[in-house]
């Protein structure tokens, strides 16, 4: 079969997603299939080598003809510019697609967000006859209404309505947790028989692989500390307001210090909140290539996930399955209707609580350190579940089935 993957993220983009994508792009071609990816330009999340790199709008990487579409500016800008910039997604990509794909597709597979993207899907099926899945793995505008992001009940009603269409138009639609697919159950008026739930999967062998080597202790001057590891994306989603003010409480524990590797675009403001409160139990550092991440984590001693408390929908954060690859224990600080509670209980892997009180939060930081002999154990607990539950084969072959 020819099959079309669309998303936004992809190598080298450094996001849990853009890997996933990438194994799952090469696993369909080892299976015999003629696979196109179209992704965006790589711009965002970047690591300071590869951010200065030139790449080309086709290539044949591994095996997968990736075709990288110049968009409009649509992350770390304001939510006007970002609107209208994913609103022009599809047309560039199917651009793109018509200039370099000149075979028939028979499958396309498109993640969202950004929920626009599913209009090439919508696009391919009618013009090829092509099976189309769209993979839904956060739930949007709703997370977007959540956050106060879009205010305007107009805005938010054409989304819905594009939304609607999104799913309507799919042949088959995923969830990657049964309380993603509930919510839509529920709450979007999708027929049970039309989507399905295939979980995100992880390579655990390069976690597993990876061996500490003390490098990222020593260039980010942690030597000796008991480090909590935030790894990802600093966005309005993340909430790391809550996580600084669970910092400023925890300060009489010299041993502890709050690791932030990433960016976007409460970065600046984050570090000039930390700045304003004098705190030195707080380091911000640039994104790791994701060939040196499992490294990176292998140095921690817990990782951490944080999402706003006020949003309605469960998606479990893609830093977690790297979490429990690395046999690196969570904490977590989430909204209330979050899966990744119940994963975290499934596997008995760590804590989570309700991402609404810092002091209680911060009696946790602490509980956490005073036990820590504890925490060996749970690092190899979210192992085992990792293991036995989120094998990259068995969740190609699901989404393989659904297109063919």
């Amino acid at each position: 079969m020819n099959i079309l993957l669309v998303t936004d993220s992809y190598p080298p983009e450094i996001r849990m997603i853009s890997g996933m994508c990438q194994e799952l792009a090469q696993e369909l071609t080892l299976h015999g299939h003629h696979v196109t990816v179209a992704t965006s330009w790589p711009r965002y999340n970047l690591d300071e080598e590869n951010s200065n790199k030139e790449y080309l709008e086709y290539a044949v990487e591994d095996g997968v003809d990736v075709i990288r579409v110049r968009t409009l500016a649509h992350h770390k800008v304001n939510m006007i510019v970002r609107g209208i910039s994913e609103l022009m997604l599809p047309f560039l990509f199917l651009r793109k697609i018509r200039k370099f794909v000149r075979h028939r597709i028979d499958a396309v597979i498109v993640y969202s967000p950004p929920l626009p993207l599913a209009l090439v899907g919508a696009r391919i099926k009618k013009k090829c006859g092509a099976r189309y899945l769209l993979n839904i793995q956060d739930i949007f505008p709703q997370n977007a209404i959540d956050l106060g992001i879009i205010r305007s009940r107009c805005v938010a009603r054409y989304f819905e309505w594009l939304e609607r269409r999104a799913y309507k138009r799919a042949d088959a639609l995923t969830s990657h947790t049964q309380g993603g697919r509930a919510f839509l159950l529920a709450n979007k008026g999708i027929s049970p028989e039309r989507i399905g739930v295939v979980p995100n999967w992880i390579d655990a062998t390069i976690f597993k692989n990876a061996k500490p080597t003390g490098f990222f202790r020593e260039k980010y001057g942690l030597k000796d500390k008991f480090i909590f590891l935030f790894a990802g994306t600093l966005g309005p989603a993340q909430k790391l307001d809550f996580l600084i003010e669970v910092a400023r409480r925890v300060t009489d524990l010299p041993s502890i210090s709050f690791l932030i590797v990433g960016d976007g675009t409460e970065k600046g403001r984050l570090q000039e909140l930390v700045a304003k409160y004098n705190m030195t139990n707080v380091n911000f550092q640039p994104f790791v290539s994701l060939e040196r991440y499992p490294l990176l984590v292998q140095e921690a001693d817990v990782g951490l996930v944080c999402l706003c408390s006020k949003s309605w929908t469960p998606a479990v954060p893609g830093k977690v399955l790297g979490f429990l690859a690395a046999a690196l224990p969570i904490v977590a600080f989430l909204n209330r209707e979050n899966d990744t509670h119940r994963l975290i209980n499934e596997a008995q892997c760590g804590y989570s609580i309700i991402s609404d009180d810092p002091e209680k939060a911060a009696d946790l930081v602490r509980n956490v350190f005073r036990a820590r002999a504890k925490l060996k154990t749970y690092g190899e607990n979210g192992r085992r579940y990792v293991l036995a539950n989120c094998s990259k084969k068995h969740r190609v072959d699901q989404l393989e089935s659904l297109i063919t």
